[in-house]
């Protein structure tokens, strides 16, 4: 499988975004995390008055074997149940992405349910959901592959349309199971600490979530290497997703991480490059156990902490306003010799 090559951002631009904000007519510093913000967007376009357009959404959708286990407060069921949702456009994805204008795109990377064919809806299913990873390894290597492909694919599809900046959202009954796995193993925190609530099981089913989830890990327990540990625990919407990051950073675009699952496939593209951290803005933090530790693992201050525990990318989406804000100052804010403002003395 050959995976994009991406390249660290070049620093040699950094005086002259630098020079061109302290321009602007404002105090120094005064527009606070947005200044570091521009900054950034300024580094990832190679621009001083960088533009992002089409604003685009994409959320990858697929089943896990191991909800037969019982780690869900839901039936694998609702999986098949929110794609229809998204494809009548009235889940929370749905209102923040028409709100703010950005482009969604929903995509069945495996969905164990048959979905009826919609223009809303791509079809690049590897299989019908995960095999149960309590048992044998969620995925063969193959799959893993063909799911990693599917994210690379369609962000490569929206680079050709002329998407500057992206989000990746998921949908799978089970994922945080997926995710707190990978998490733990290739963070080496305990399990304990990557394992939260997910949709809302209570203290006995968090324990009972645990619990199947140890006897994962110790399963597999000489599973280390990052594909690998992809293959395992992950699924295919978490391996699309893997995907996609790489192909967006190999595409200079700006990148709105999301939550807790979002996150566990960034960790993996991370362990495969680290560079793609550079071109990600990491939009909130969760209110799922473990999504904080993982924001501490990339070093990362997120913009936002609203206790969300969504997923869909809604956090992601919601980040999009304040980006575009930070851009826009950057491209469109007057400088002091241009209004006629007097600086502040030396």
């Amino acid at each position: 499988m050959q995976l994009p090559r991406i390249a660290p951002l070049d620093a040699s631009l950094r005086p002259a975004l630098q020079a061109a904000i302290d321009d602007k007519t404002k105090p120094p510093g005064s527009l606070g995390r947005l200044e570091s913000l521009a900054m950034q967007i300024g580094l990832i376009r190679g621009e001083t008055q960088p533009v992002l357009s089409r604003p685009a959404m994409i959320v990858f959708a697929g089943d896990h074997g191991v909800a037969d286990a019982g780690v869900s407060a839901f039936p694998a069921d609702v999986t098949a149940q929110m794609v229809l949702n998204f494809l009548g456009g009235g889940a929370a994805i749905n209102v923040f992405t028409r709100l703010h204008g950005m482009t969604l795109e929903v995509v069945d990377a495996g969905v164990r349910a048959p979905l009826p064919a919609a223009s809303a809806l791509v079809n690049c299913r590897v299989a019908n959901g995960t095999r149960n990873f309590v048992d044998e390894p969620a995925m063969t290597p193959a799959q893993a592959g063909a799911a990693i492909q599917v994210g690379m694919a369609r962000v490569l599809h929206h680079a050709q349309a002329g998407t500057h900046v992206i989000g990746f959202g998921e949908m799978g009954i089970a994922n945080t199971s997926a995710a707190a796995c990978l998490m733990s193993r290739l963070t080496g925190l305990p399990l304990a600490e990557c394992t939260g609530r997910g949709t809302g099981l209570d203290e006995a089913g968090v324990a009972r979530k645990r619990a199947v989830l140890e006897r994962a890990l110790a399963r597999h327990a000489g599973v280390t290497a990052p594909l690998d540990v992809l293959a395992t625990f992950g699924g295919f919407e978490i391996a699309a997703m893997t995907g996609a990051f790489l192909a967006a950073a190999a595409s200079r675009m700006v990148i709105l991480v999301d939550g807790f699952i979002a996150s566990a496939a960034l960790l993996v593209a991370a362990r495969i490059d680290p560079a793609v951290l550079q071109y990600c803005v990491f939009s909130h933090c969760s209110h799922e156990r473990g999504h904080r530790a993982l924001l501490d693992e990339f070093r990362a201050e997120p913009l936002l902490a609203l206790d969300l525990r969504l997923g869909e990318g809604t956090g992601a989406a919601l980040a999009w306003p304040l980006v575009a804000s930070a851009a826009a100052f950057l491209r469109e804010m007057a400088t002091f010799s241009g209004a006629g403002v007097s600086a502040a003395a030396p």
